[in-house]
This record gives structure tokens, sequence and C-alpha cells, in this order.
């Protein structure tokens, strides 16, 4: 699967129920040696869309439970 087709999947944490964000508005921490990702950097908005600076949410790559349809599904 091809980033493109993902980056518009909603990541949601099942434990919790919660919507995260969007794959595409993430960051992506990549492994300079292997080039394999490691974690998604998932930033924290506020109301209206207005970024929190220096909040966000890193979700190890091992964590990602199933990438469906619709959705990224996270267990935290």
């Amino acid at each position: 699967m091809r980033y493109r087709e993902m980056s518009s999947k909603e990541i949601v944490n099942i434990n919790e129920g919660a919507r995260l964000g969007i794959l595409g508005q993430t960051d992506l921490e990549i492994d300079r040696e292997t080039g394999k990702i490691n974690a998604l950097i998932i930033p924290n908005y506020k109301w209206f869309g207005l970024k929190k600076e220096g909040d966000e949410v890193k979700v190890a790559w091992s964590s990602i439970e199933k990438i469906g349809e619709d959705m990224i599904m996270i267990r935290d």
C-alpha cells in the first residue's frame, strides 16, 4: 500500500475509542539506517484547528492493529 492511499485515513485508538487525527497530517519517525517507519507523530490540535505548540502524541508503528478501508486502528 502506498502512502498516498493511506494519507486520508483516520487514526483511532481502539482502547479509548478516540480519534487521534488523520495520517496525512502526521509526521513519521523513520529509522535512517533501515528506512522503516518507527512511529507516527500526531500533532494535538485545539478547537478550530489551531495547533497547540509542543503537544503531540507519538504512536509506535508496532501499535497499529489494523489498517482498514477508512481508518487505522491502534492499541496503546
